[in-house]
């Protein structure tokens, strides 16, 4: 599993800190998950040529590709050639790509 990002390095020690307490039944999920937002970074934007050789990695055509993130194929396209950048849940489902794979989001 690949190391989380951290804000900074006092975020990180935090953030651990309290993971200890969630799985000590301290804390509880919802108090887990603001400390996540808080203290994870903020997901990084892909640029054109990342869009399209993660699509290629997992090996589906755009119209597949486009299913998955519930968009057009057009919009697709339009990412894959840089006249449109992604942005809200699209990153995020591609961030989540990225990391964990298509069958995350499937």
């Amino acid at each position: 599993m690949p190391k989380s990002k951290y804000r900074s390095e006092i975020a990180e020690v935090v953030h651990e800190g309290v993971c200890g307490m969630h799985k000590l039944g301290l804390v509880g999920k919802k108090t887990m998950r603001e400390f996540d937002v808080r203290c994870l970074t903020t997901i990084e934007d892909m640029t054109a040529d990342d869009i399209a050789a993660l699509r290629e990695r997992e090996g589906v055509s755009q119209a597949v590709f486009a299913r998955c993130l519930n968009v057009t194929t057009n919009y697709v396209s339009q990412l894959e050639r840089g006249a449109k950048r992604p942005r809200g849940a699209t990153l995020k489902l591609l961030s989540l790509i990225k990391s964990k794979g298509l069958e995350a989001v499937l």
